[in-house]
C-alpha cells in the first residue's frame, strides 16, 4: 500500500485545466489523470464543468484548478526537472516550448500556459557543490551564457584548467 503524497502542488488554471493536464501528461513518462472533480449546481462554474483534476507527472502528484484569469503564473514558482542525458534535456525542452512556449535563460523556459520550468542536467548539483571553487566558478560562468543547458559544454567548463 502506497503512502499518499502529503504535499501536492496546485496549479491555478485559466479555465484550461483539461488542456494543461493533457499537455503535461503527454510529455512525461509515468503520468496519468487520477481524479476529476466537476462543478455541481452550487457552482461557481457551470454544472458539470471541470473544477479540479488530480494528476501525476513522472509519479509526482499535482492538482489543476480551473480558477480563472485572476492569478497568472510568475517566475517566482517553477517546476525543476532533472535530466540524465542531453537527449532528455533536448526532448523535454522542445516539447515544453512547443506551440507558444518561450526559452528564457540558464535552463529556464516558460511553456505555452506561462508556467516556468527548469530543465536541469543531473550533473549540475555535482558541479555546483564541488569543493573546487574555481571549478564551480567556471561552470557557473558557462551556464550563465546558455539558454538551454548543454551538458558537454558544462563538463568542458568543469574540466578546464
Amino acid at each position: 500500500m502506497s503512502v499518499p503524497q502529503k504535499i501536492v502542488t496546485c496549479l491555478w488554471c485559466n479555465n484550461n485545466a483539461e488542456e494543461l493536464v493533457g499537455f503535461y501528461t503527454s510529455i512525461f513518462k509515468d503520468s496519468k489523470v487520477l481524479q476529476v472533480a466537476r462543478h455541481t449546481e452550487a457552482g461557481p462554474g457551470p454544472r458539470g464543468s471541470v473544477l479540479t483534476i488530480e494528476f501525476e507527472l513522472a509519479g509526482q502528484r499535482f492538482l489543476a484548478l480551473n480558477g480563472g484569469p485572476q492569478f497568472p503564473y510568475t517566475e517566482a514558482i517553477s517546476l525543476s526537472v532533472s535530466c540524465e542525458t542531453q537527449a532528455e534535456v533536448d526532448d523535454l525542452w522542445d516539447k515544453l516550448i512547443a506551440n507558444g512556449g518561450k526559452p528564457v535563460q540558464c535552463g529556464w523556459l516558460k511553456d505555452r500556459f506561462g508556467l516556468s520550468w527548469q530543465i536541469v542536467p543531473t550533473v549540475m548539483p555535482e558541479f555546483l557543490q564541488d569543493p573546487d571553487e574555481a571549478k564551480r566558478d567556471r561552470v557557473m560562468r558557462a551556464m550563465m551564457k546558455m539558454v538551454k543547458l548543454d551538458i558537454a559544454a558544462l563538463k568542458q567548463a568543469a574540466e578546464a584548467r
